[in-house]
């Protein structure tokens, strides 16, 4: 029988590994869902729903040409930067090869939307991606909790200092604000990193696709809009794909479990108890791409979007069984434990209206 491993939890309470989750039980509940045909492809579905897309593309581009000089632009824009975030859902779907039986099929269609149509590098995605679900929350492994603008941790936070160590003491409220320049953020990231890390063929390919599509993109825009009129519509656009992205992807594991350097984990219990699903069903699955049930997608990442509602099923009865905690949550609700988990990092527990001096003679 393995020891109970300690996580730390966002409270600072001790979350220990249930003493009955072995790995094999893990191997039960692959084949109960292997068995229910739910790792099956669903090609179809996302043929159609990549029609769609694109027909709503193809709309606004001609909502676009047909509004002109109006300030209704604005609407377009923030309608593309909706569509654009559920073209980013479907290209996520490919890297884990969920789309296609062949992974170099998924790659090759990926790498095309997410280069040309979205403008984020599909290998830097995979690569943070890839490291993110093999370590979900695990300090100094996930690379989505290291250190940043925001801050997910109290020891990074306790090491900031100046106007950046202001922000953070209230970097919860802060989120979804800076959310507006989140947009910007990954595509001014994405191309840094390519340029600095990739080499060959796949660097030359991502960063002429992308600066094409910028090209494209921006030359449209700032040849049928006035000045100020295009780029309100850029801003607009990039800050609707931000706060979309970001909001689809924050609920999933911040304020959840984080597990300490050097700890190891079984599979089934590091990805559940460091993952939150949100409430909703169909709808919440179209809206979030399928990361509202992020339980399912980290136990099964290559499971087609429409099976993990029949799969949440079989995972949440798998997790009574082992009393396990399986934590879902309205997406408001998801917020509110964000918010507050950022700002109780950022504060290291204080009261943001004590005096630190006082505190520090007081402890002595």
């Amino acid at each position: 029988m393995p020891t109970a491993t300690p996580i730390a939890a966002p409270g600072g309470t001790a979350v220990r590994e249930p003493r009955n989750a072995v790995v094999s039980t893990y191997t039960a509940l692959s084949k109960q869902v292997r068995d229910a045909g739910l790792l099956a492809r669903a090609t179809g579905y996302y043929l159609w729903l990549v029609a769609v897309l694109t027909a709503c593309l193809a709309g606004l581009v001609a909502g676009f040409v047909l509004l002109g000089h109006s300030w209704f632009q604005l609407l377009v824009a923030a309608a593309l930067g909706v569509v654009l975030t559920q073209f980013a859902f479907v290209t996520h779907e490919m890297a884990h090869r969920v789309v296609f039986a062949s992974g170099r099929t998924n790659d090759r269609w990926g790498r095309l939307m997410a280069n040309a149509l979205v403008g984020i590098s599909y290998t830097w995605w995979m690569s943070k991606h890839t490291r993110h679900h093999a370590n979900p929350n695990h300090v100094g492994k996930d690379p989505d909790i290291e250190p940043d603008t925001i801050l997910f941790l109290e020891e990074d936070a306790a090491k900031r200092t100046g106007l950046l160590g202001w922000l953070t003491r209230f970097q919860g409220y802060a989120f979804f604000p800076l959310l507006t320049l989140e947009g910007l953020n990954l595509h001014v990231t994405s191309i840094r990193s390519v340029a600095a890390n990739e080499s060959g063929r796949t660097r030359v390919i991502e960063l002429t696709t992308i600066a094409a599509r910028l090209a494209i993109y921006l030359g449209l825009v700032l040849w049928a809009l006035p000045l100020g009129m295009a780029f309100a519509f850029l801003g607009v656009q990039l800050a609707v794909f931000g706060v979309y992205m970001g909001a689809a992807f924050a609920p999933n594991h911040k304020g959840m479990a984080i597990i300490p350097a050097g700890s190891k984990l079984d599979f089934l219990s590091k990805q559940v108890l460091t993952s939150r699903n949100i409430r909703g069903g169909r709808v919440m699955n179209v809206l979030m791409g399928g990361l509202n049930f992020q339980v399912e997608h980290h136990l099964f990442p290559s499971m087609a979007r429409p099976h993990l509602i029949a799969a949440s099923k079989l995972v949440r009865a798998h997790c009574a069984e082992l009393k396990m905690p399986y934590t879902e949550v309205s997406l408001v609700e998801s917020y509110r434990i964000v918010v507050a988990y950022l700002n109780r990092v950022g504060l290291g527990e204080r009261n943001p209206f004590d005096c630190p001096t006082f505190n520090t003679l007081r402890r002595v």
